[in-house]
């Protein structure tokens, strides 16, 4: 009789421990670092928006969590955002070749400067849905790689 409530007691102090852990996690800011791969020159800066929910994904700028934008120095670009909380977030980068921190199109709106996502999805037609372009952020520094593509 004794052993199991000895088993109880220490069974429940484990979960109470282990769900002050999980809320600890949870409340910690982390860092998110964007190498962007794939740029063909040093032309322009890059642009990338971190967007925590499908909408506005992946243009409307009233819905961006965080922006920033880079002057082009090195290959790979390196890009740094910081206090973000746990959770689903996804990215987006353009290279900003003329300045005007948007996504320039053609008159059949096709983009005509490279641009990425977070998880590298295929893009054809139309830019990717968020749950295509979503990660996890969970620990206290994530590093993801962006590929530059242009149509």
């Amino acid at each position: 009789m004794i052993q199991k409530w000895t088993v109880s007691v220490m069974l429940m102090a484990t979960l109470g421990n282990l769900g002050w852990l999980l809320s600890a996690k949870a409340s910690f800011n982390s860092k998110l670092t964007v190498e962007i791969e794939g740029l063909k020159n040093k032309q322009g800066q890059v642009c990338a928006s971190i967007f925590s929910s499908s909408q506005g994904f992946p243009s409307d700028r009233k819905r961006v969590l965080q922006r920033q934008c880079t002057q082009i120095s090195e290959t790979p670009l390196i890009l740094t955002f910081d206090n973000l909380k746990a959770g689903s977030y996804a990215v987006a980068a353009i290279q900003d070749l003329n300045g005007d921190g948007t996504l320039n199109r053609n008159s059949l709106g096709m983009p005509v400067e490279p641009f990425g996502f977070s998880r590298n999805p295929t893009v054809s037609n139309s830019a990717p849905k968020f749950g295509d372009a979503a990660f996890i952020l969970a620990g206290p520094n994530t590093v993801i790689q962006i590929q530059m593509k242009k149509m």
